[in-house]
């Protein structure tokens, strides 16, 4: 049985809501803890639960060719899994797993269409929110395209820790060529580069940030264009 209480919802989107609102949301849902590498959602699959992530990472990821796969965003305590739901549309356009272990909040996906129905103040929110994430897949197509693999490291680095809440990581050289769409080798390059420059530490996949204000200036201007249209459109 669904269990939680207003005190759990430190997800961004629910702070969002009024209170009334807020707290019945959120007693609607059930407080998990997202382990890591855990699938939750696959391309074409129908969807059973959305997911509030307040401490956790989801990476979302679509496939290429069949072999390949690129990340094309993420998601954490600014926001949700299974937006689609708010379309009418109850299966996963793309491959969401964990990246970042921790507690999120889970709704079912009956109960969720119940609030959409009583609650006008979600479906505003909702819909501010789904704006939100088209712009930012807009920007990363074209940071993926335009950009140098540094720079998008250097992002990419950015938004997680803005999303794991923490300087400290674990993340393989396999799976960063993943997100970012280049080969292993190019991860290393980037991934060195940085670190000659004092922004981060890098050792057998544990990424801490050493300087933040630095990284801000080696990543492309993409990442402050997502956290301005964030900023923005959300309030």
């Amino acid at each position: 049985m669904p269990r939680s209480s207003p005190t759990l919802a430190v997800n961004r989107l629910l702070a969002a809501l009024p209170q009334e609102d807020r707290q019945r949301f959120v007693a609607g849902c059930e407080r998990i803890e997202l382990k890591f590498g855990e699938i939750l959602a696959k391309p074409g699959a129908p969807i059973h639960h959305i997911y509030f992530p307040t401490d956790s990472v989801i990476s979302l990821v679509t496939p290429a060719n069949g072999a390949a796969s690129l990340e094309v965003g993420l998601v954490g305590s600014e926001g949700m899994l299974g937006l689609s739901l708010i379309l009418g549309v109850d299966v996963s356009p793309l491959l969401a797993l964990v990246q970042g272990d921790g507690p999120a909040l889970r709704m079912d996906v009956a109960r969720f269409r119940h609030e959409l129905e009583v609650s006008p103040a979600l479906q505003r929110l909702l819909k501010c929110y789904l704006y939100v994430v088209i712009t930012q897949l807009a920007q990363t197509a074209a940071c993926t395209h335009f950009h140098l693999v540094e720079a998008r490291l250097a992002r990419w680095l950015l938004m997680t820790q803005d999303r794991a809440h923490s300087d400290a990581f674990h993340v393989t050289h396999e799976f960063l060529a993943h997100t970012l769409g280049v080969r292993r080798v190019g991860v290393t390059k980037a991934a060195s580069s940085l670190q000659s420059r004092n922004l981060i530490r890098y050792r057998r996949g544990d990424i801490t940030i050493l300087d933040r204000a630095g990284l801000e200036v080696a990543s492309c201007g993409c990442y402050a264009a997502d956290k301005a249209a964030y900023a923005r459109i959300m309030g």
